[in-house]
């Protein structure tokens, strides 16, 4: 028998392990073959090698209890919806049980494709090595002429970052002309020895993603962005199938809305298992600030050994200003991406100021020096107006 899916719950207001036992194994039986104990005992030989089980329960230190369950792996394909479905599907309206962790043996996990480049992957298409890398996001592309986008595509590109992503509320129809506008550009920066990835917001309808997608990189897009909780899990795991040739972005637009199901999961194994390079998600600190504890169970999610599935890179995002950088490198290293839009766009200096401000902070950094005390004018004025985080 191979082995099993195990899935952790979260049971709220379970008072003991030996209650939480016994809903684990409700949940078990219901979430597999319905009922047992008033099957025949021909049925239940028979139906034994679909049943669930549970096999571990305890207490959490905030009081809360949980218990650990065991799926048979072949109840369901190698597919989120159909994994969820069947772990947690209607077991979700029922707010005092909550998805804690799940957990595949190799042979499952290996039906999901995982990154096509991961870190290491995207450091070589970037050409860089030993520092985090530096990505500005394209504030203000809805109802910009094509100049006006080039000319502000120059100013992020001239700062030094390493990549540019799309804004991802941009769903018009001229992707392919922001390619065409801004390929010298990118080009520039090819000879330069610098490549720049640009990452193209990827819309449209569902069952024309895969076609749309191998289009955007025909015409030169870099990257791949996705609103993966609005496009689905299955359209981000059906696109890293394909093989694009270009990383693949994943943004948290939605996730929010997705309640019950811990962040570690939605933001990081679910991701990485379906084949984001990169994953963008709410910081320990910013405008849209996590617990600490999350974003580093994130981050752990990402990055975690694993002999299928390369690692994917963490992007904290959502208020990151130049006084973060240290407080990222202490949290993540060198593998993680310092993504910045309105300290780049709203900084004192102007948009290249803004860039190179980051690029003083990481090298500092990276270079064992504090930020306080700095005295480039660009970070410097960078620390004055929004601090150094602590």
């Amino acid at each position: 028998m191979s082995e099993p899916i195990l899935v952790r719950y979260r049971l709220l207001g379970c008072p003991d392990e030996a209650t939480a036992l016994k809903k684990g194994e409700s949940v078990a039986v219901g979430m597999t073959v319905g009922s047992w104990t008033d099957l025949p005992a021909a049925e239940q030989e028979a139906m034994r090698p679909y049943k669930g089980s549970a096999v571990a329960s305890g207490m959490e230190a905030g009081g809360d209890a949980w218990v650990e369950v065991a799926y048979p792996a072949g109840n369901f394909p190698a597919r989120l919806p159909a994994l969820l479905t069947c772990v947690f599907g209607k077991l979700s309206l029922d707010a005092r049980v909550q998805l804690a962790d799940v957990t595949l043996p190799p042979t499952f996990a290996a039906g999901f494709p995982g990154p096509q480049f991961g870190i290491r992957g995207v450091r070589e298409r970037a050409g860089i090595s030993g520092r985090p890398l530096l990505m500005s996001i394209f504030k203000s592309g809805l109802g910009m002429s094509l100049e006006d986008f080039a000319q502000a595509f120059a100013e992020q590109a001239d700062g030094g970052v390493d990549l540019i992503k799309d804004d991802e509320i941009v769903f018009d129809t001229r992707a392919f002309e922001r390619i065409r506008a801004v390929a010298p550009i990118v080009e520039a920066r090819a000879r330069s020895g610098r490549p720049l990835i640009y990452a193209v917001n990827l819309g449209g309808p569902v069952e024309e993603l895969t076609t749309r997608a191998r289009c955007l990189v025909e015409a030169g897009a870099g990257a791949l962005l996705l609103n993966v909780a609005a496009y689905g899990f299955d359209s981000l795991h059906s696109l890293a199938a394909a093989k694009l040739g270009v990383p693949l972005l994943a943004h948290p637009a939605v996730a929010g809305a997705i309640t019950g199901i811990d962040r570690h999961l939605i933001l990081g194994k679910f991701m990485r298992w379906c084949g984001a390079d990169l994953v963008l998600f709410p910081g320990a600190y910013g405008s849209l600030a996590i617990p600490q504890s999350d974003a580093e169970a994130i981050k752990a999610a990402l990055v975690s050994a694993s002999k299928l599935h390369r690692r994917s890179w963490p992007v904290p995002s959502a208020g990151i200003h130049p006084g973060m950088v240290a407080r990222l490198q202490a949290d993540f290293g060198n593998d993680y991406v310092v993504n910045a839009g309105g300290a780049i766009h709203g900084h004192p200096l102007g948009v290249q100021g803004g860039v190179v401000a980051f690029r003083q902070a990481i090298a500092r950094v990276s270079g064992g020096m504090e930020l306080a005390g700095a005295d480039e004018p660009e970070l410097k004025a960078a620390l004055e107006k929004w601090g150094i985080a602590e």
